[in-house]
């Protein structure tokens, strides 16, 4: 069985989001077309509380993008994005989401961030994404979104370290940086993980 993992496609990561990815919103038709060619379909959701503390407004005199420790991790601050409940939050409303079983929400420990689709920052809490995927039979994963340097990232080597066949589908996904993409897509292949395109 195999499964794509739409991550993090909602609308604060898209152009005019308070965290946009220049042409986020280009993967959602690619991702809508693609959709039925796989068995299971599951997505993840940043979901986070006010109070998070990878957001630079919690912390006096900090800005967006500074970089700090927290909880003994090194942690980006990030302009506040995806508030549980708020309209940036939620799925980019053009997303087909009928084919969509489980919604995998992230980051809503406030003292820990949550790039991964399968646990926490620091490996202390997982979501339950690889329990439900071998429920379902699934063994191999394609893996998008946003962004493609971050989220898609580590959501991509904790599969391969979960032990699924992952490949990072590149044409539906967009990342924040490019040179940190192309980081994250040699380490992706370095571990076993594959680099494809999907039409």
């Amino acid at each position: 069985m195999n499964a794509l993992i739409i991550v993090d496609v909602q609308n604060d990561f898209m152009p005019g989001g308070s965290l946009a990815v220049a042409d986020g919103d280009a993967v959602v038709p690619v991702i809508n077309r693609l959709q039925g060619r796989f068995d299971v379909v599951v997505a993840t959701q940043d979901w986070h509380p006010p109070e998070h503390q990878s957001f630079a407004s919690n912390h006096a005199g900090r800005q967006p993008f500074d970089v700090i420790q927290l909880q003994g991790l090194e942690q980006v601050l990030w302009p506040d994005h995806c508030l549980q409940m708020s309209a940036g939050a939620d799925f980019h409303p053009a997303l087909d989401r009928h084919r969509i079983e489980a919604v995998i929400r992230k980051g809503t420990a406030p003292a820990v961030d949550s790039y991964s689709g399968f646990c926490d920052n620091g490996r202390r809490r997982r979501t339950g994404l690889a329990g439900y995927l071998r429920d379902r039979g699934v063994d191999t994963l394609a893996i998008c979104g946003l962004a493609g340097d971050i989220c898609v990232y580590y959501t991509l080597l904790d599969a391969l370290a979960e032990g699924f066949d992952a490949a990072l589908i590149e044409n539906a996904t967009r990342a924040l940086d490019a040179t940190a993409f192309a980081a994250a897509k040699a380490e992706i292949l370095a571990r076993g993980g594959q680099v494809r395109r999907l039409e």
